[in-house]
């Protein structure tokens, strides 16, 4: 099984010469890369790396500022890379695999390689009893039913929270607080109990990240959380009025109007 791994500097040169070395190794994948920290709380989530090696000092947010901002997250280890050696202590109370101090060589990355190796291979083998504990007592349960038709495709994960990057601060909005979305130019605004957000993301790449049984496109530029609508009113020329529960009125398109209104008919 390799070990999943993202590389996070804001210096290119760094960032290649990790990716260099793990190249080398047969049993390592690099997943990506990113320049600030911000990307890299972003790609954490996404990616749900095995391992990161994490720059300490980067502009905006540091790497101690990635770790505060994903608290309570399932986190990678973390393998510390900076060229100042004054953070070691702070980084170790994070519980980080290794302080990687530049300029470093062959021989000590390969120290730190085999530490991850061994870290993780104690990971893997102490889960390894409850997954079999836990396969065990699902096969024992009898009549279990099949995937309903609405569920989505194996292994598709979509969206819990979404990442709002607010200069040097990171914030999350959760998916399930969602109203509706609108399109405001180069970005998405989230609306969400009275408030709203901007995300830099296009249409196209939010709907696919959202469960669609739970939010629908009405319109090119609008998504509505179906959990929040609460009728539908006739408009002009065949469209739609869709109010919401707070009393939102958002407009439907007549190509967008079929989907929705078989939804709401299934929940009659």
């Amino acid at each position: 099984m390799k070990i999943r791994t993202l590389i996070v500097d804001d210096e290119p040169l760094a960032r290649d010469g990790v990716r260099i070395r793990l190249e080398r190794e047969p049993d390592f994948e690099v997943l990506g890369e990113c320049g600030n920290g911000a990307d890299a709380a972003e790609a954490i989530l996404e990616l749900e790396p095995d391992l990161v090696f994490l720059d300490v000092q980067m502009p905006g947010v540091s790497g101690f500022g990635v770790l505060e901002a994903l608290a309570g997250e399932r986190l990678p280890h973390v393998v510390f890379v900076t060229a100042f050696d004054q953070y070691a202590v702070r980084a170790f109370e994070v519980h980080a695999l290794d302080y990687l101090l530049k300029p470093f060589d062959d021989e000590r990355f390969a120290d730190t390689l085999a530490r991850v190796r061994a870290r993780l291979a104690d990971a893997r083998s102490g889960s390894l009893g409850r997954q079999l504990a836990a396969l065990a007592e699902q096969l024992g349960r009898a009549g279990a039913s099949a995937p309903s038709a609405s569920a989505p495709p194996e292994g598709r994960r979509y969206a819990d929270r979404l990442v709002i990057r607010d200069a040097a601060r990171i914030r999350w909005v959760r998916v399930d607080e969602l109203d509706w979305i609108e399109a405001d130019g180069d970005y998405m605004r989230l609306h969400s109990a009275g408030t709203s957000h901007l995300l830099r993301k296009t249409m196209a790449e939010l709907e696919r990240s959202l469960d669609p049984r739970r939010f629908l496109r009405i319109h090119r530029s609008t998504i509505v959380n179906l959990d929040r609508v609460r009728e539908m009113q006739p408009y002009f020329h065949g469209e739609y009025s869709v109010i919401l529960h707070d009393g939102t009125r958002l407009k439907l398109s007549r190509g967008y109007r079929p989907r929705l209104q078989a939804v709401l008919e299934e929940e009659v």
